[in-house]
């Protein structure tokens, strides 16, 4: 297909010294994966500055690159070009897809930390057998503080608890303390990692203070029942897009489900005859089985008639753009964040989760039984769902005691 993309020119591609052999194959890759004809024309063309990139940095072949080295030649690139640097990303997903990549080639041409960053991320996965999504967030903590000790110019070798100290409280203005509790336990993770190692001597995960946090100090995150409704009236539903976006929060304010099992839902959960929704929860890993309603199977319907799902994916819903593939929780959080501008509510968080604490309360002050509402949301015990009862204010008063008055405290003196 790259002969029809540069019927003229298509020959100075597939003659790249290194990158010339995959161009084609990358070119049908991108078009499979559903970028545009423009978008296909753009990354081909930057396969050039990275070809040269790579043979500066002593790569000569295909087989001799790994993650380390395209992270390193995306971070130079992206200060020359800022808009087109993302092709380094694109080209090493189509490597990982095709297998052509190896993860135990030489790092001469890396830089020491992006070398430790990917060492790092191999223990976690092979020592520690975290799943993608922990690796990931291990890994981010561990790259800001390496970043951070570039910027004030400290080898990893001379770290010391100062520099600890400096980089948790540049991370405590931007992070919440439930956040920074957890980007410091991964941080004592990183720095565990680097004693075993021998990269720093012993002793310095230990005087990390992490901030106070207490059980049950903040109320769960719920809307008023009316703002769901309102919401979910708000949102548009003629275009694919929209039609996919409104099944997804339709289903979270229907059964209260999570963003990570709402992206999990496949064709095959969905058992149209007898009614039923099979959802696998990632959080206690155990099966759940809900009705489905009129409302979310047609809005299920409507969806799959307008975007199937292709093959090979079974899942129900996918990206719209480029390049296909599974929906991430992270998008389901950033498709609230523009429903929310769009429709002018005022909803101060930034999050679909409170969906999930608005649909409890919801029930909850509908007269539906604890254990009702724990077996819906799929809580494990009766003391994870009590906590929405602190938000039924209406019934709580009921059980309030009248405060005596000031005579009756008198006449009760004497």
């Amino acid at each position: 297909m790259l002969h029809s993309l540069f019927p003229r020119c298509h020959c100075k591609f597939t003659s790249l010294p290194i990158l010339g052999a995959t161009v084609d194959g990358f070119d049908d890759w991108l078009a499979s994966s559903g970028y545009t004809r423009g978008s296909r024309k753009f990354s081909i063309r930057m396969l050039r500055h990275v070809d040269v990139y790579l043979r500066r940095h002593g790569v000569h072949k295909v087989a001799s690159l790994n993650h380390g080295t395209l992270y390193a030649c995306w971070r130079d690139l992206i200060k020359i070009f800022p808009t087109s640097a993302g092709t380094v990303r694109t080209l090493e997903r189509y490597l990982v897809a095709k297998d052509l990549i190896t993860h135990d080639c030489k790092r001469t041409a890396l830089a020491p930390t992006v070398a430790l960053s990917e060492q790092y991320a191999n223990h976690l996965r092979e020592v520690q057998g975290f799943s993608v999504s922990t690796v990931s967030s291990h890994l981010r903590t561990a790259e800001c503080f390496l970043e951070h000790l570039k910027k004030t110019a400290t080898a990893v070798g001379r770290l010391a608890a100062p520099h600890i100290e400096s980089y948790i409280a540049k991370a405590g203005k931007r992070l919440s303390r439930g956040s920074l509790q957890h980007d410091i336990a991964a941080l004592r993770g990183f720095l565990r990692f680097l004693i075993m190692v021998g990269k720093i001597p012993a002793g310095l995960k230990y005087p990390i203070d992490t901030p106070r946090l207490y059980r049950l100090e903040r109320l769960p995150r719920a809307l008023p029942w009316t703002t769901v409704r309102a919401l979910l009236r708000s949102m548009e539903k003629t275009s694919p897009m929209g039609l996919r976006d409104y099944a997804i929060f339709l289903l979270i304010a229907t059964y209260g489900l999570r963003a990570s099992e709402i992206v999990a839902i496949t064709v095959d959960d969905i058992r149209w005859r007898e009614g039923i929704l099979h959802i696998h929860q990632r959080k206690t890993s155990s099966p759940l089985e809900l009705p489905l309603t009129n409302e979310v199977l047609s809005a299920l319907v409507k969806h799959l008639k307008r975007t199937p799902p292709p093959t090979p994916y079974r899942r129900v819903f996918l990206r719209m753009r480029a390049p296909i593939g599974a929906l991430k929780p992270t998008a389901v959080g950033e498709a609230f964040q523009a429903l929310v501008r769009k429709s002018g509510l005022s909803i101060p968080y930034q999050g679909p989760h409170c969906l999930r604490h608005s649909y409890a309360v919801h029930l909850l002050k509908s007269g539906t039984p604890l254990k009702t509402i724990g077996d819906i949301l799929g809580h494990r015990t009766a003391e994870s769902t009590c906590m929405y009862l602190r938000l039924a204010t209406g019934d709580l008063r009921e059980v309030a005691l009248q405060v005596p008055s000031s005579n009756k405290r008198k006449e009760g003196q004497r």
